[in-house]
């Protein structure tokens, strides 16, 4: 079982920033970060793999988001830059136990990032 607390979120106007943070209980094979805002679907934003550090990003936060992980603290952070309206959504971290996972194994609570236009 491994628990996933993220935190960060909070008000921000278009053009800021915000860090968001993933707390691990325990190591995993890969972490993303999704988000889903009101009456949308969840959404794929970026993940992370441990071992390696190797990323992959969704084209609508390309170049604005930086996902990173501290291996000492098992925990990963979301860089969020630029920030737009469209960003506004309740960000779930969530994490793969192995590699050969096809969904993600556990889940945080989620935190609400409001960007202000």
């Amino acid at each position: 079982q491994v628990q996933l607390v993220e935190s960060g979120g909070g008000l921000v106007q278009a053009g800021g920033s915000l860090r968001l943070s993933c707390a691990a209980s325990g190591r995993t094979f890969s972490v993303g970060w999704f988000r889903q805002a009101p009456g949308k679907e969840r959404e794929f934003i970026v993940r992370i793999f441990w071992s390696s550090g190797s990323t992959y990003y969704a084209d609508s936060v390309k170049g604005r988001f930086t996902i990173s992980r501290d291996n000492a603290k098992n925990a990963v952070y979301l860089q969020m830059n630029s920030l737009k309206p469209e960003d506004t959504a309740v960000y779930y971290c969530a994490a793969k136990l192995a590699a050969w996972s096809t969904v993600y194994d556990y889940w945080g609570q989620g935190t609400q990032v409001t960007v202000s236009s």
